[in-house]
């Protein structure tokens, strides 16, 4: 199975809308350099998993027929992707994306009452859609990098 990265995103703050980035690089069970999400020794163990967060345009593309106007990173996620169904892949998933592996931790989320994503748009497809990953080998990630399942 294949598939293509279309947006790369990262935020310094969590709860927050992630911001477009031309790449990003990912640390060996750690998470993304200079994003809020990244493990450091403040982390509980129950959010270690999370390192890394993926959703699919074709999720995103739902709320644009909607009416909405999204752009990459409205739903706080770091990779943005096209032409994979990521909510059927199961736990332990390994995807090779540019440089980077990574393996599936967790399929969706619960969203919590003050989640400016939600906020804006009313409704979020990350607790359903989105995948969450740990990085089991590092490297950079950019726009128009293949995913290799």
């Amino acid at each position: 199975m294949k598939g293509i990265v279309t947006a790369t995103c990262i935020s310094e703050k969590k709860g927050t809308r992630k911001h477009p980035v031309p790449s990003i690089t990912l640390l060996e069970n750690c998470g993304i350099i200079g994003d809020a999400h990244a493990v450091n020794a403040d982390t509980p163990k129950l959010y270690r998993h999370r390192q890394v967060s993926l959703l699919a345009e074709e999720s995103v593309d739902k709320m644009r027929a909607l009416g909405m106007e999204l752009n990459p990173g409205d739903f706080a996620e770091n990779i943005l992707t096209k032409g994979i169904e990521l909510k059927s892949l199961p736990i332990g998933t390994i995807m090779s994306i540019g440089e980077a592996e990574l393996e599936v931790t967790q399929i969706g989320k619960e969203c919590h009452n003050d989640c400016e994503i939600k906020k804006l748009t009313g409704k979020c497809v990350m607790p359903t859609e989105g995948i969450f990953a740990i990085v089991r080998k590092g490297g950079t990630v950019k726009s128009g990098d293949h995913i290799i399942i």
